[in-house]
């Protein structure tokens, strides 16, 4: 069957077409997994994690750009050395995906799924060699959402008996956003544990909610009672004047003031001239292209070629993009007309386990936007039972990082050392080694 570059129409009414890049196993194909691909964003192109992540193909130029169409070489660490994978550009508006229609172009999280279930079953009907592969669905970033939500409402399409009944053995996912809760307040203790702030800092902050701390405007930061942006030594002493000297909370009452003060620098005050419309003009002028390039802020170098490969007009032809649906094509379009309406996905993750599904679990653990300390977090709270305790995990005879396994081993949690937000992006060969092990069954 070998490659296929491809779209799916997954809502006749609206004209809502998903691009996807089919690429099959180099093992055996007719019997190896099947993996659906999603990346983050939301609106980020599967073009990346099949450049630039798990698939098998990886530009010439990774740091110097010469000119002219760049040159697709062997990645040779791809994880399609185990697994036939479906890379499909996901939500409508990301890479090659669009809709004909204005409605169509409107999309959620719970619409993604949708299509996506409509996207497999539309897929597999007409390659139906592989039905009986094991299917898993994986992603990374903002995808954390999206893979168990896919996961358990293709559960539930196979109970309602459509058709094709698809054969769905797990998932995989990678730094996944699951809940801010969890993924911001991991923040500070990961930052801490880096050495990148201070123990003072750390002390004053840790019991504060960071999903206040972390925004641009720190309102809600304050303890009750203080109701201004800024906690004054007259105000203070005010309060605690009438507060009762008896009173337990008064220590903790201080220790909280003290804090807010320190972390208040941090925040754009309120009542300040940078009010909130005016924070968002901020943000869109940073965000520019020109005053980026101005400031001498710089992309990754095999970012921009990607870019310029997949904006050229014989590599549009030749990959089947029709005409006139997509402009630019960009890594991650951000502009996408989205609304995010999954919340948490913890409870996601606990039925799939009772249901008995595998989930592979992995952490760059040098990433900050969805630390690992988030994601350990999450996994605790959802109180499985611990089959084998935390330990290393080794390739190639190195320690690549840390392990632990869950529920009669059907959720494996493991950390990518030295990895980033995309973590095969940074240890691709590391990440080649957890995913084959864990796919094939074995241990890390």
């Amino acid at each position: 069957m070998g490659n296929l570059f491809r779209y799916v129409e997954v809502n006749e009414s609206t004209g809502v077409r998903l691009f996807y890049y089919f690429v099959q196993s180099e093992k055996d194909p007719d019997v190896d997994p099947l993996l659906l691909w999603l990346s983050g964003g939301p609106g980020c192109s599967s073009l990346s994690g099949l450049t630039h992540e798990i698939g098998p193909f990886q530009f010439a130029a990774k740091r110097y750009y010469s000119g002219g169409l760049p040159k697709i070489i062997y990645q040779p660490e791809t994880w399609t050395k185990v697994s036939n994978i479906i890379f499909v550009d996901s939500p409508i508006g990301a890479g090659f995906s669009y809709a004909a229609t204005q409605e169509g172009s409107k999309t959620s999280d719970t619409k993604t799924v949708k299509q996506l279930v409509i996207f497999l079953r539309k897929w597999l009907h007409d390659h139906p060699q592989f039905l009986l592969n094991p299917l898993y669905i994986g992603g990374d970033s903002y995808s954390g959402y999206i893979v168990p939500t896919l996961v358990l409402a293709i559960d539930e399409s196979n109970d309602s008996g459509d058709k094709p009944i698809l054969n769905l053995m797990g998932y995989v996912a990678g730094n996944p956003r699951t809940e801010r809760q969890f993924d911001e307040g991991g923040k500070i203790p990961f930052l801490h544990g880096m050495g990148l702030i201070s123990n003072e800092l750390y002390e004053c902050t840790k019991d504060i909610n960071m999903l206040h701390v972390l925004e641009p405007f720190c309102e809600e930061v304050w303890s009750p009672g203080i109701h201004n942006n800024e906690a004054t030594d007259g105000m203070i002493r005010l309060m605690l004047e009438s507060a009762s000297a008896a009173n337990d909370d008064i220590i903790e009452f201080k220790r909280r003031v003290e804090c807010i003060k320190t972390i208040q620098h941090y925040c754009i005050p309120l009542n300040s001239n940078l009010s909130k419309a005016s924070y968002v003009v901020l943000k869109i002028w940073a965000n520019d292209k020109t005053v980026r390039e101005s400031l001498g802020v710089h992309k990754k170098a095999s970012y921009v070629v990607l870019k310029i490969w997949a904006n050229d007009k014989t590599v549009r032809e030749s990959l089947g993009v029709h005409k006139g649906t997509v402009g630019e094509w960009i890594r991650c379009n951000f502009d996408v007309d989205y609304i995010a309406d999954v919340y948490s996905t913890v409870e996601y993750h606990l039925t799939l386990m009772r249901k008995g599904y595998r989930a592979l679990i992995y952490s760059g653990d040098h990433d900050c936007q969805v630390p690992f300390t988030g994601t350990q977090a999450w996994i605790r709270f959802l109180n499985l039972s611990v089959v084998d305790d935390w330990r290393p995990w080794y390739a190639a005879g190195q320690v690549a990082g840390f392990t632990r396994s869950y529920a009669n081993n059907n959720l494996i949690y493991a950390t990518v050392k030295g990895a980033g937000h995309t973590a095969p992006e940074y240890k691709p060969k590391e990440c080649l080694e957890m995913f084959a092990r864990w796919i094939s069954g074995n241990t890390l």
